[in-house]
């Protein structure tokens, strides 16, 4: 069945229900992409600023034909003996300190991040989490409880077990060190004591990205850590969207930021688009995890996921990205900087590798947030074919988080179209 485009917004609300989102006050259908392209219906092509999950680019030839020739042999669950999820897990974890030695692999993020408080439990025997006040670690009735936009009122009773400190904000609250966040860290893990639930772990993203990726230093999550190990809590990194080399810097975002996880999560670009998730941590949390809570997962770890997830890493191995995302990612934050010397509504710019952005606001002396302009650019970016989004406490910061092998080329028509839409879109319109 051929739909128009009207009729998919109306089938959506009536086959998927209401509130099922969309990008973009004209969203797009896209039927079709490749590298760092999308097309719609019409045929138009779009310069893909956006999306992370096709992490070494749309429709990957290296990871499609692992697919193909993994589904065309076998596929089935992990209760059956096969060697690609443990040639997978070894050469995931040997891009890793040695103590992070073993790993659960599932379907999703989410997934990941049920699992990953879990083992928290299991090692601490408490319950208290603590996570920031403007994040997303997923939507399991016990990891949705880390979500800003949660009503407290919803998750079967276990709001009692969250706790929340203020995300980090280099632009507005200056933390050189981290002493900031490590203090409000230990204030909220007294709280978690005093209530009896007791402090079980942190769980966050190293590099902060739904909060804005602010701009900190490398090694800036040290004192958190030392906060959170003196208390008996587990440290939880969620690389969901921060690790495979994006930052330019380093294979994972925590070695950039001077920690060693004690749990790490992964999911959305771990197998390009192929729907796998995991959990990496140290045999003494696995074997707790494992005597404690009876866990098997139908399709994570299933051949074929593994297959993808391995080509993957071949890939970004072979064509050097995290260099490209280096070089790329320096390159970008010069374009920006440009730009905000030339454009009062930016605020400020930062980034990493190929996580970079610039926060809108409407006056730099009070600096607040222009969400509404902020909107009204991503739009006009769509309709001149360059798809980004925005976060951030006050959803003013550009999400700019392409696939890897984004060039400096494809940074120049970003940039050129942004400069073209800054100087055409009114700030106070």
């Amino acid at each position: 069945m051929t739909r128009t485009l009207s009729q998919i917004v109306t089938d959506r609300a009536r086959l998927l229900g209401p509130n099922v989102s969309t990008f973009y006050d004209d969203p797009l259908q896209i039927v079709k992409g490749e590298g760092v392209w999308l097309w719609d219906a019409a045929g138009r092509k779009y310069l893909d600023c956006y999306n992370n999950v096709p992490h070494v680019g749309h429709c990957n030839p290296r990871v499609v034909e692992a697919i193909c020739r993994q589904a065309s042999t076998l596929n089935t669950h992990t209760r059956y003996l096969h060697d690609g999820i443990l040639d997978y897990i070894e050469k995931l974890t040997a891009t890793m300190d040695a103590s992070l030695d073993c790993a659960i692999m599932t379907c999703t993020g989410s997934e990941a991040n049920d699992i990953a408080l879990r083992m928290a439990e299991g090692m601490t025997g408490k319950r208290g989490i603590i996570a920031t006040d403007a994040t997303y670690h997923g939507n399991t009735s016990l990891v949705s409880q880390t979500g800003s936009s949660i009503p407290p009122s919803v998750g079967f009773g276990l709001d009692q077990y969250f706790r929340f400190v203020e995300a980090p904000d280099s632009y507005r609250h200056p933390d050189p060190d981290g002493t900031r966040f490590a203090d409000l860290v230990a204030e909220q893990i007294a709280e978690h004591e005093h209530a009896g639930v007791g402090f079980a772990a942190l769980l966050f993203c190293p590099y902060f990205l739904n909060e804005g990726f602010p701009d900190n230093p490398d090694s800036w999550l040290k004192p958190v850590a030392d906060v959170v190990r003196k208390a008996g809590g587990l440290l939880i990194c969620d690389e969901v969207q921060s690790g495979f080399g994006r930052t330019g810097t380093h294979m994972w975002a925590h070695e950039k930021m001077g920690v060693v996880p004690d749990v790490m999560t992964l999911g959305k670009p771990m197998a390009n688009g192929h729907p796998v998730g995991g959990v990496v941590t140290r045999a003494e949390i696995l074997a707790t995890f494992r005597k404690g809570y009876r866990y098997f997962n139908t399709f994570g770890g299933n051949p074929v996921s593994c297959a993808a997830a391995m080509a993957v890493l071949e890939e970004i191995e072979e064509q050097n990205l995290i260099e490209n995302a280096r070089d790329v990612g320096a390159y970008a934050r010069e374009r920006m900087d440009a730009l905000r010397r030339k454009h009062g509504c930016i605020g400020d710019v930062r980034g990493s590798g190929l996580i970079f952005g610039a926060e809108m606001v409407l006056d730099h002396q009070t600096k607040a947030p222009a969400t509404q302009f902020t909107d009204r650019v991503i739009n006009a970016m769509r309709h001149r074919g360059i798809i980004h989004s925005k976060l951030g406490r006050h959803k003013n910061t550009l999400k700019i988080r392409p696939p890897m092998p984004f060039s400096r080329a494809h940074a120049d028509l970003l940039f050129d179209t942004l400069d073209d839409v800054l100087t055409e879109v009114d700030l106070n319109a």
